[in-house]
């Protein structure tokens, strides 16, 4: 909100009261004249005494407010005693007037919406820092805007659902996050927002409206077109809408889990690679077991089972589909089934005994865990996957234990924060989808890891990222990348982290590179490891002392602060 519109809302405020103002104003001036007119005792002379206009002024402002504190400069007469009696009782009821008015108006719900986004609008203008705008605060923006607090990134939330906006109260965030009940479809509340704030780093269309989520789109490719948009779809149509303006990731929830699903078929290792890279923050990834080749059977033929339908099929394998309602249109290698699967019946005859795995897909919770459990009697060795629409029944999915659990609101997180915050790290996954050396790569970083998600981020070498290796380099010196992965505390430590990508410009990614790969001004790393090393590595990369240890081997002097962090570090 600009300074014009902050004064709007102050005219607004006086519009309000401009009643009962005027009418206190009268009150006062009206005592204030009376009391200069009307005679006072006479002086020694025995002339007749008037009150100034200055001390007829000051004795109505307090006694207007406390009722007086005395006669004053000289005891009144009986018409001044009277007189101020008239201003008493006038004085008291404008009061009253004044404040029940200001009363009235903080229950007046267009005032409080003015000065709520009055309040958004300088909290927005305050930020000094990088920041995303997350619209819609549900099960998806409560994830991200978690991940992204706990990854040291500010957030700016609108949403249209009071009730959801009041649960963001309640987290316990690190940092504020200014927030605000509107559209956010309307270009002026995103502008609002921060849209075209300098430190604003993009924008996330989150919202359960696809209308809502493509206006956001469109709003934002017009308004600010050098910031991401990540918009959700939950439609083809929605997505080739705003694919046809150039939005720069369009996420469905439900094609993404068929092309996971896919992937965990063909790719095991390059899917567990991929779900733990992009796992949220605190979150311990387990190692699932691989979908089995075979018989799948389908509860549900709604938009989501049909993406996996189709993936299932592409695969080779023979799916039957459990449905009330017949298919509208037949697939290739799909089958179909009368029935809703939450009984044996129906399971019996798509063949339950002899599959290989099941996916129960409908919007009801219920009725997927209902249908999982009775299908898992019927045939323990089965592979389960199961849709939890409502994050509410976590804990009946978490006793439940499916082989994979497909969460919309967590698909949409992960891809999110993946391109967010770290956007080398999709190319890399898209890249690692067909490689042989996923499998090989995952052992080993979980070996020394541990299957907890670990921090992912990129780093270019620039004066302003890593200011001391590019001084390094620009004296001409020859540095590898395995020299700099050493712990400036102790050299002969490695750091607990790797380079997946390097990017350097007009030259194809390098996917894993050596240790003896040698650095040049402008390469961009992509790595993966724990919060301490990289800690350790930007101290590195931007502190010359650190450098020139971990390269050398080599300790400076220094300042005193220098000698003071070696010393601490090393007792550490």
């Amino acid at each position: 909100m600009k300074a014009g519109q902050e004064i709007s809302t102050i005219f607004l405020l006086l519009r309000r009261v401009r009643g009962t103002l005027i009418a206190l104003v009268l009150i006062y001036a009206i005592s204030v004249l009376g009391l200069t007119l009307v005679p006072g005792p006479p002086d020694a002379s025995g002339a007749i005494t008037r009150m100034s206009f200055f001390h007829a002024f000051y004795f109505v402002s307090y006694t207007a407010t406390t009722i007086g504190f005395g006669e004053i400069p000289n005891a009144f007469s009986e018409q001044q005693r009277l007189w101020t009696l008239v201003c008493i009782y006038l004085s008291v009821i404008g009061w009253a007037l004044f404040v029940g008015k200001l009363l009235q108006m903080a229950a007046d719900e267009n005032l409080q919406r003015a000065i709520r986004s009055s309040r958004f609008a300088r909290s927005v203008r305050k930020l000094a820092e990088p920041f995303y705008i997350v619209c819609g605060y549900g099960e998806t923006g409560r994830l991200i805007c978690h991940a992204l607090d706990q990854l040291g990134y500010r957030v700016v939330v609108l949403e249209l659902n009071s009730e959801h906006l009041a649960e963001l109260e309640l987290q316990n965030h690190i940092a504020d996050m200014p927030a605000l009940v509107a559209d956010a479809a309307n270009p002026t509340l995103l502008k609002l927002a921060g849209l075209q704030h300098p430190h604003c780093r993009g924008i996330v269309a989150l919202t359960d409206d696809d209308d809502a989520n493509r206006s956001i789109a469109l709003s934002t490719r017009l308004l600010a077109p050098e910031l991401p948009v990540l918009a959700r779809a939950s439609g083809r149509a929605a997505a080739a809408d705003m694919a046809s303006f150039g939005t720069h990731h369009i996420i469905d929830p439900f094609l993404k889990f068929g092309n996971y699903l896919g992937l965990a078929m063909h790719a095991p290792a390059a899917y567990q690679l991929l779900l733990w890279l992009t796992g949220l923050p605190g979150t311990t990834v387990e190692r699932p077991r691989s979908p089995p080749n075979g018989h799948w059977i389908l509860l549900g033929f709604g938009r989501f089972s049909q993406g996996l339908a189709a993936t299932i099929a592409s695969e080779g394998m023979p799916v039957t589909v459990i449905d009330l309602q017949p298919p509208a249109a037949a697939s290739a290698g799909v089958n179909w089934v009368q029935g809703d699967g939450r009984g044996a019946e129906a399971l019996l005859k798509a063949g339950i005994a002899q599959a290989a795995g099941i996916v129960a897909a409908t919007s009801s919770d219920v009725d997927n865990l209902s249908a999982t459990f009775t299908a898992r009697e019927l045939n323990p060795g089965l592979f389960t996957i199961v849709r939890q629409n409502n994050m509410g029944n976590r804990p009946l999915f978490e006793r439940f234990s499916a082989d994979l659990t497909m969460v919309p609101s967590e698909v949409i997180a992960h891809e999110c924060l993946a391109i967010l915050t770290t956007p080398m790290l999709a190319p890399f996954l898209q890249v690692a989808r067909s490689a042989t050396w996923c499998e090989p790569l995952l052992q080993r970083l979980t070996s020394q890891l541990g299957w907890e998600a670990p921090e992912v981020w990129s780093v270019r070498i620039s004066a302003r990222q890593a200011p001391a290796l590019q001084r390094k380099l620009a004296l001409g010196e020859r540095l590898r990348l395995g020299d700099l992965l050493k712990d400036h505390a102790d050299r002969s430590e490695p750091l607990l982290c790797e380079v997946l990508q390097l990017d350097r410009p007009g030259q194809p990614s390098q996917m894993l590179p050596t240790p003896d790969t040698l650095l040049q001004a402008g390469d961009e790393l992509l790595l993966v490891g724990r919060r301490r090393a990289r800690s350790r590595l930007e101290l590195t990369l931007n502190n010359a002392h650190a450098l020139e240890y971990v390269l050398t081997g080599r300790e400076s002097s220094g300042s005193w602060l220098w000698q003071q962090l070696s010393r601490h570090e090393k007792t550490g």
